[in-house]
């Protein structure tokens, strides 16, 4: 019988491996499919493998050459009296300036701030005064123990957020007490008291210690994949240290963010969160976007590890139990007490009693403070 023209015979493996030719196609296909399904993980998804394996030339940025991050601020006039219709925003802000110098040998005075960012509005809301802001953000930012890189976040955020004409809010969302931290839980409950504000229409989940080095890194969510925004910090050379990691600062859309079913709430401590978190994108059928990697960079403030965030361990038990549990935990078992909701001049503070981290054998549990702003007001924030 004469071979069908055009298909394609399969490649012999090495005689000693002493396979029937039908056996070395099975086998050659199973270890394709296998590198297939290894890069799809690895990439996350279909997309992101596109983008990696086709992406075009990167933006050119000289990093040498930062601006402060209040320039062009004083060019954001405030509407004249008679005039109420406004256009929106141009697509394209034109205030940006590119690199920012970023720098933390010295912590500003929360009135220092203030002074510099007069058009924010209680609770620290803005909306562009010359023109109808064409998103609307919540940046929320889970903290305790953190007050200087609080006010670090605060200086550079504000300008850094109003030179992109976004109509946006900032909620601090403290935890009482000193129990074990619980970074993906405290998220959890500021994007279920931002959207009560507000319907936002991106939220943005922010560590406070990170720093944003470039204003065209918009704070606005893809409306078809999960943003991870800090793609490129100083603490992994500017690089991103694996192709899943979802950890810093991410966006997603209130519709991304329940189709998840929001963050797992059992991560006390330091790490696995930002995994599971990436792992249930992925199993809600969502794959990961990100800026280029000259835009998305990110300086960290330095700092010690903190007292009652040592690491997790039960994070790899718990990271192997995500694709049983993500329907379970999450937005829908989300439990918690509201101690204090606060509007500051600079930010919305949100202190909360999040329950006891669960115990080891032979642990005891700490003693908590019954006050809800301990060190806030201690720190005169």
């Amino acid at each position: 019988m004469l071979p069908i023209p055009g298909t394609m015979r399969c490649l012999s493996l090495p005689s000693g491996w002493g396979l029937p030719l039908d056996r070395q196609c099975t086998f050659g296909l199973l270890l394709a499919s296998q590198l297939l399904f290894l890069l799809y993980y690895t990439f996350g998804g279909i997309r992101s493998m596109a983008l990696q394996l086709w992406r075009g030339p990167q933006p050119a940025w000289d990093y040498s050459r930062t601006q402060d991050v209040y320039t062009n601020l004083s060019l954001i006039q405030l509407l004249l009296p008679g005039s109420h219709h406004l256009a929106y925003c141009p697509q394209k802000p034109p205030y940006l300036v590119g690199p920012l110098a970023i720098a933390f040998n010295r912590t500003p005075s929360l009135d220092e701030i203030w002074d510099r960012n007069r058009l924010v509005t209680p609770g620290g809301f803005y909306t562009p005064p010359n023109c109808q802001a064409r998103h609307r953000t919540a940046v929320i930012v889970p903290h305790r123990h953190r007050e200087p890189h609080l006010r670090h976040f605060l200086y550079y955020i504000h300008p850094f957020l109003q030179r992109q004409q976004l109509q946006y809010g900032l909620y601090i969302i403290h935890q009482a007490g000193n129990e074990t931290f619980n970074r993906a839980k405290l998220l959890n409950v500021g994007v279920k008291e931002a959207m009560k504000d507000e319907d936002w229409d991106c939220l943005y989940l922010h560590d406070v210690d990170l720093i944003p080095e470039n204003d065209h890194n918009i704070y606005t969510c893809d409306p078809s994949h999960p943003k991870h925004v800090s793609i490129a910090m100083n603490k992994f050379g500017y690089q991103l240290p694996y192709r899943t990691y979802f950890g810093g600062v991410s966006a997603v859309t209130p519709e991304q963010y329940l189709r998840m079913n929001g963050f797992p709430n059992e991560y006390w401590g330091w790490g696995g969160e930002d995994d599971d978190i990436a792992t249930r994108l992925q199993l809600a059928g969502m794959t990961i976007s990100r800026p280029p990697l000259s835009v998305g960079r990110y300086k960290m403030i330095k700092h010690n590890s903190d007292r009652g965030n040592e690491q997790n361990p039960r994070r790899f038990d718990l990271l192997l139990r995500t694709r049983r549990t993500w329907t379970q935990d999450g937005m829908n078992s989300l439990v918690y007490t509201t101690l204090a909701h606060q509007r500051h001049p600079l930010f919305t503070n949100v202190t909360v009693d999040i329950g006891p981290a669960p115990r080891r054998p032979g642990t005891l549990r700490p003693q908590t403070h019954k006050g809800s702003l301990v060190s806030l007001r201690a720190a005169g924030v």
